[in-house]
């Protein structure tokens, strides 16, 4: 079996078409059960963001698997194959572990460095073990990435490289001004209640704005937020999202990030709600969508008096921004850690075949001792104990070196031939060695 990913991000799609690929989350459980009932696919894993979609599977087939995968993300998404086809990368086995690695490290954000992304690997892991599409390849892969993002993290300065989307939207926003001196004394709105909304509204507050309201679906999950983040002279409240029409006109700051599908604030909604007011020291309405597919209009990129800061301004503005030299460093840990697991990964195959040899060797043993109990009848216990011991022993020390240099072997590259040819060597029965690989078949 081999790992595939087939997907597309902001490095290869406009926005307009990641947009219409997004997922629900309904959506995305759908999708890996369909993935693995095509029959090159034995696992699978969806990783969505608000700027890519990732199908991951372990297949036995390559390009059986790129189609089935790529027809797959068309289905689930409504965009014809033909067109979704361009937009499309496809990365295999290490290709495709190093793709993993760079986005959990943060280096194929749209802000380099943003931390968030290992919160949606570890939501991806979940939804997929969750489902029972991961199997042990995608549980290994996704547990070392989220390892290798911790590490990339912790051992340099990635974080300077870059900030989460939400910070860097605020600094947008703030146009050349610290974020701090631009937000202090506004009047915030934010629109969720999501991980992306909380972090917004976290950030807001610590900032200085001295007015926030939360707008949510489920407002208890609004409550709860904005009653962590009242006081110390911030007025924190949650509204029910039919309020939002009501509150929209008051807010200096918008943010918004939401899983709805069509938009939450139309051009005629924000023409309702600013036409009348004006904004403190004369400055326009501040805008900022998260959301993917886009929660406010297009439209008010044209609109007197409203700034909108959106994904695909974002994707053009973090095209310029400077690269730290800490990504240097982050890529050669990615690289490495590549290695390390393309090696115990090809080590682990040959792990079943040094099991079935180890048990047709000691099956052996017990057979020899039988036939010499049938011929030495006035052994007693002791002297057959000594006896099997000793050969258990001899058994066991003919076997260490040549098993242990085979696991090492075969976790060079190219050494997948080993356990094949471990098997014709000691005529292992291939059954044996599969019922090794997989014991829960075996139990059936």
């Amino acid at each position: 079996m081999s790992l595939l990913v087939v997907g597309l991000s902001h490095r290869s799609a406009p926005v307009s078409v990641l947009e219409r690929t997004s997922l629900a989350p309904e959506a995305r459980g759908k999708l890996l059960q369909d993935a693995v009932g095509v029959e090159p696919t034995t696992e699978a894993a969806v990783l969505s963001t608000c700027n890519r979609i990732e199908l991951y599977a372990d297949v036995d087939k390559f390009h059986a698997g790129v189609a089935e995968l790529s027809g797959l993300l068309a289905r689930h998404s409504g965009v014809d194959l033909e067109e979704l086809t361009p937009y499309l990368y496809v990365h295999y086995e290490d290709r495709a572990v190093h793709h993993l690695f760079s986005v959990a490290c943060g280096l194929d954000s749209m802000v380099v460095g943003e931390g968030q992304i290992l919160g949606q690997i570890k939501d991806a892991l979940a939804v997929a073990q969750d489902r029972h599409t991961a199997g042990r390849l995608l549980n290994d892969l996704f547990q070392q990435a989220l390892r290798v993002g911790k590490r990339a993290h912790s051992e340099t300065g990635i974080d300077r490289a870059g900030q989460s989307l939400v910070t860097f939207g605020l600094e947008q926003l703030a146009n050349g001004r610290p974020v701090e001196e631009w937000v202090r004394g506004r009047r915030a709105l934010v629109i969720g209640a999501g991980s992306m909304s909380s972090l917004a509204a976290t950030t807001l507050a610590r900032a200085g704005v001295t007015e926030l309201v939360i707008v949510n679906r489920t407002l208890e999950r609004a409550r709860r937020l904005a009653d962590g983040l009242d006081g110390d002279g911030l007025t924190a409240r949650a509204v029910p999202v039919g309020e939002l029409a009501d509150r929209l006109p008051h807010a200096d700051v918008v943010v918004s990030c939401t899983g709805a599908t069509g938009l939450v604030l139309t051009a005629d909604d924000l023409e309702t709600a600013f036409a009348a007011r004006a904004t403190s020291a004369g400055e326009p309405v501040a805008l900022l969508d998260l959301a993917m597919p886009r929660d406010i209009d297009a439209a008010a990129h044209r609109m007197e008096g409203v700034r909108l800061v959106d994904i695909e301004s974002l994707a053009e503005a973090s095209a310029d921004a400077p690269m730290a030299a800490d990504v240097d460093k982050v890529r050669g840990i990615v690289a490495d850690e590549v290695a390390a697991f393309g090696a115990a990964q090809r080590a682990a195959t040959i792990t079943p075949t040094v099991v079935a040899l180890r048990s047709m060797a000691a099956g052996v043993v017990t057979a020899e001792m039988a036939r010499l109990e049938g011929r030495l009848p006035e052994l007693d216990d002791k002297q057959r104990a000594e006896i099997t011991q000793t050969v258990r022993r001899v058994v066991d020390k003919l076997l260490h070196a040549p098993t242990v240099r085979v696991k090492q072997l075969a976790g060079e590259p190219g050494g997948a031939g080993y356990a094949d040819a471990l098997r014709k060597l000691f005529d292992l029965d291939p059954q044996t060695v599969a019922a090794v690989s997989n014991p829960e078949q075996e139990r059936q």
